[in-house]
């Protein structure tokens, strides 16, 4: 077994220069080798009375020395004394007081069980680089007037890329021509295809699917999101929570403590008891063996491997296992409004038409004059428009269209004149009745915290009511967050007061700020960890778009960013990064790092438990005239460690 080196990273399973022999499998398959030649001594000394059985012991210990040897030395050529070393050590002085058999089971169930914990590591590091697997190894980019297969490597920021239906997309891009759904779950953990048009991002790795895009690309290969996920991913694991470090900081002490405690036990017990050397050595060997802390080592960094691993694969990017420490100690959540609760851009709700005039032809107007406006507001009221056509294009018959900078537009409609916009311009063409009913319909819109937009043509009059939609996996969010014991959850956000009752009366929130400037949301999550010092949980945690909410971010206990793949903002600022826009992913992401947490406390509550219980038993045993077999310990110390690897790959597969 090798312990984890101190930078945090997944040990090299190659062994000196790539061997085959070091690799994980081959060592799994060698310790079960030398543990079979060890059963047949067993039998063959036992059953048999063969003596010569005993030669099967020593093949046994050599495999078993194989291993240990390279650890230990390795450990010692960088000055460390640490498990390695102790399981050599006490496997070699079982050795040479006539019980090889104890010698070799020690190195057996060392070796097995650092197979079983390297495996383990390399389980977690797949599930991370398998967003490698994802990476495209070709693109057809335009170069003069034809297509090209390239290399995405190859592909410049500005060129012309061609995606056809199934096909990867080579690198991140911006979509010129086509209309098609893009698979991003690989990313984002998303069951359901995003759909995608002319002027939406589309992210390298994922996959085309119906129609043929053509795009510009705004990211070099290098530069993708996935690139940069898949480097910050790397980069998590590498980091470790303060209980690791801790326990980093006390390992090597920790070791030699062992050494000099069973010295002391053997000098105690030879000289001050009286016993023989043999007794002794075997008191002091089997004490060694059950002190030595692999389970309590291991504990930690498989548990935040695994969950950092899980994380990946359901597109929530943990960064380092203090993120998901911090993440486990929250007890109240802050929202932001605008890009976090709700998507940020207005969507079309309905057109209110003045009675007795055609709401059908004042919906296809409007969607004529926003036809060609970049606005959000535009292209809901477009959309809108095409839907209702339903046959891919909107012709009202209007003409002349102009846009009037800070108003609206108008255009000529059969002999009259269309407008949409703002009342006061649209009104111009209204008559007084007209005007009044728009008025009092745009002040009930507006108090219901929705959008107002007036449109006349002709005669016609009517409101088109917008409103800013809220977030997949909003609706279930609070009562998520609520079973999980977080209140309050609350709402932070810069927009009106009418607009924000309507999102927290809709979402169930415990509070809501409105009107809040920048510096007042810090001041806000400020005085909730004020407030909430000494709770068990007590941690605040923020969550945003990741580019407005910088400072609150920065101020919470722990920040998550949500729905962030594209945003470079997002993935540098937060602690935690959802790469889906689905806000269930929040409460999930918090149950793993609560569980984490509990695996890791189990882990090292059990590692400990062993540790100091063996112990215990050794040494009142031997005062007792009760040898513990050097054997029994050898399995609760082997047994341990590979209890705490199983138990923290369980954290894999949560669902």
């Amino acid at each position: 077994m090798t312990t984890p080196p101190a930078s945090g990273a997944v040990p090299d399973t190659g062994g000196p220069d790539g061997l085959l022999l070091w690799r994980p499998r081959v060592q799994l398959a060698l310790s079960t080798a030398a543990g079979a030649l060890l059963v047949a001594g067993y039998l063959g000394h036992a059953a048999l009375h063969i003596e010569a059985a005993a030669l099967l012991y020593w093949l046994s210990l050599a495999i078993g020395l194989v291993y240990g040897m390279e650890a230990a030395y390795g450990a010692l050529r960088e000055k460390r004394v640490d498990i390695d070393v102790l399981m050599v050590v006490g496997a070699v002085m079982a050795a040479s007081v006539g019980h090889a058999e104890e010698g070799a089971l020690l190195l057996v169930l060392f070796t097995f069980a650092g197979a079983l914990e390297e495996l383990a590591m390399e389980r977690t590091k797949r599930e991370i680089e398998s967003l490698h697997a994802i990476m495209p190894d070709r693109a057809l980019v335009l170069r003069g007037s034809e297509w090209v297969e390239v290399k995405p490597e190859a592909v410049r920021v500005g060129d012309e890329v061609r995606v056809r239906p199934g096909d990867r997309v080579p690198v991140d891009a911006v979509v010129l021509e086509g209309e098609s759904s893009v698979d991003e779950a690989t990313l984002t953990g998303e069951s359901l295809p995003r759909d995608v048009g002319k002027g939406a991002t589309i992210f390298a790795g994922t996959i085309n699917g119906e129609a043929v895009l053509r795009a510009r690309v705004s990211k070099l290969a290098s530069d993708s999101s996935v690139q940069r996920v898949l480097a910050m991913v790397t980069e998590a694991r590498e980091q470790r929570e303060p209980l690791q470090r801790l326990i980093d900081r006390i390992g090597q002490p920790y070791t030699l403590g062992v050494f000099g405690v069973s010295s002391l036990v053997f000098l105690v017990w030879w000289l001050g008891l009286g016993r023989g050397v043999d007794a002794a050595a075997y008191t002091a060997i089997t004490l060694l063996i059950v002190a030595s802390p692999c389970a309590l080592v291991i504990a930690t960094p498989t548990a935040t491997l695994a969950a950092i691993a899980r994380g990946a694969r359901a597109g929530v990017l943990f960064k380092g296992g203090e993120s998901i420490d911090r993440l486990s100690r929250t007890g109240a959540v802050c929202f932001d409004k605008t890009g976090t609760l709700t998507k940020g851009t207005p969507a079309y709700q309905k057109l209110l038409a003045r009675d007795g005039d055609d709401d059908a032809s004042l919906l296809a107007a409007a969607g004529q004059l926003e036809r060609d406006s970049t606005h959000p507001t535009a292209k809901a009221i477009h959309g809108a428009a095409l839907a209702a056509a339903g046959n891919g294009e909107v012709d009202a018959g209007v003409e002349e269209i102009r846009s009037i900078a800070g108003k609206g537009l108008l255009g000529r409609w059969r002999g009259g004149e269309a407008r949409v916009g703002n009342l006061d311009f649209v009104g111009e063409i209204m008559d007084d009745t007209a005007r009044e009913w728009a008025r009092e319909t745009l002040a009930t819109v507006r108090n219901n915290g929705q959008l107002g937009v007036a449109i006349a043509a002709g005669s016609g009059a009517g409101v088109l009511v917008l409103q800013d939609e809220i977030r997949h996996g909003a609706d279930t969010l609070v009562a998520d967050l609520h079973r999980l014991g977080v209140r309050p959850v609350r709402m932070l956000t810069g927009d009106d007061e009418i607009v924000a009752k309507r999102v927290s009366d809709q979402l169930g929130l415990d509070a809501y700020d409105a009107h809040l400037l920048p510096e007042e949301k810090v001041a806000a999550v400020e005085a909730m960890k004020a407030e909430r010092k000494g709770r068990r949980r007590q941690g605040v945690a923020v969550i945003g778009d990741g580019v407005n909410d910088a400072p609150a971010l920065a101020a919470a206990d722990v920040s998550i960013a949500v729905g962030s793949i594209g945003s470079d903002a997002a993935l540098e600022s937060a602690d935690i990064v959802l790469l889906s826009e689905d806000l269930s992913r929040v409460p999930w992401a918090l149950g793993l790092a609560r569980a984490t947490r509990t695996t890791v406390t189990v882990n090292i509550a059990f590692a400990s438990g062993v540790i100091g219980a063996m112990g215990l038993v050794v040494v009142i045993g031997s005062l007792l005239d009760l040898t513990v077999p050097m054997a029994v310990g050898v399995l609760a110390h082997e047994g341990g460690t590979v209890v705490v690897v199983l138990n923290s790959l369980r954290l894999l597969w949560r669902r």
